[in-house]
């Protein structure tokens, strides 16, 4: 564990919207209610589970505004404000820094190169005075890097640490140990980054059971490993459903079944089908003790 200031579970924060894809704000301020009335620490806004890099700009600005005005005091909100355009990532990080973010955070955009990928968090790193973390997500953003190549970009001037969404919590280890903040990414092998490590985690599935991975950060920091695994496999069992259908349309929806309505995935992504919703509903009301609000 770090004795940073950011730390604990952030959920990766879907973004709420109506059927004609603009923000649905009420639903973003019941999303907010819900995940911090959980006990959460904060939440990570505009990732990929939030769909950041599809929404316009001034959408993001917006959800941090209204994030700003529902968060809680002592927690705190990591803006993910990647984007094709530098100076469109930029200029998010800055409004970021202006309506009380913690840190601000980025992908790598897919198709860039080390030393692109370099310049990118160099630039963005020095945007603000806030704490950077890139984000690290080979299976989307152009396959892995070595610890070497996440070293060169952990010693970046600003830069905090990592969000880190992959199985390799050995490497996660070896960057923890360097004293960086490493926010585990895989929701999947949250309680086995921990033991790693991680500072703590930020993921998709936080949304939904938010209470449970605060339960299993608790477990982690009192060192009840039996406990926290033995949660693990419950939250495992609801990510295997999740899984099993286009994700995150499917998340969106079951968000709706809990009473949490969160509106369709923005385009390309496609709607669920019939038989598919059929499949979804069916499966959660099979797992025990799955809340509802």
């Amino acid at each position: 564990m770090t004795n940073s200031s950011l730390y604990g579970i952030l959920p990766a924060l879907v973004t709420p919207l109506k059927d004609d894809s603009s923000l649905d704000t009420p639903a973003l301020e019941k999303l907010l209610e819900h995940v911090f009335r959980a006990g959460c620490h904060g939440v990570y806004l505009c990732g990929s589970t939030g769909e950041g890099m599809l929404l316009p700009a001034a959408m993001r600005r917006k959800i941090v505004e209204a994030a700003r005005r529902n968060t809680l005091a002592g927690r705190h909100m990591i803006v993910h404000v990647g984007s094709w355009s530098v100076e469109e990532s930029r200029h998010l990080a800055q409004h970021a820094e202006k309506h009380g973010a913690a840190a601000v955070s980025a992908i790598r955009p897919h198709g860039t190169s080390f030393p692109e990928m370099l310049e990118l968090v160099r630039s963005l790193a020095g945007a603000t005075a806030l704490p950077f973390f890139a984000y690290y997500f080979p299976e989307q953003s152009g396959g892995p890097l070595g610890i070497g190549q996440l070293e060169r970009i952990c010693a970046l001037p600003g830069v905090a640490g990592l969000k880190f969404t992959d199985y390799d919590l050995y490497t996660l280890s070896l960057l923890a140990r360097q004293g960086k903040v490493i926010f585990n990414g895989r929701d999947e092998v949250l309680v086995a980054g921990l033991q790693m490590g991680a500072a703590g985690g930020i993921g998709s599935i936080y949304n939904m059971v938010p209470g449970w991975f605060v339960e299993l950060y608790d477990h982690a920091r009192a060192g009840r490993w039996a406990e926290g695994r033995a949660l693990q496999d419950r939250i495992n069992d609801l990510i295997r459903v999740l899984v099993s259908l286009p994700f995150l349309p499917a998340l969106k929806r079951a968000l709706g079944w809990q009473g949490l309505p969160c509106g369709p995935a923005l385009a390309p992504r496609l709607r669920l089908t019939e038989a598919e919703e059929r499949t979804l509903i069916s499966a959660l009301e099979a797992l025990p003790g799955l809340p509802r609000v």
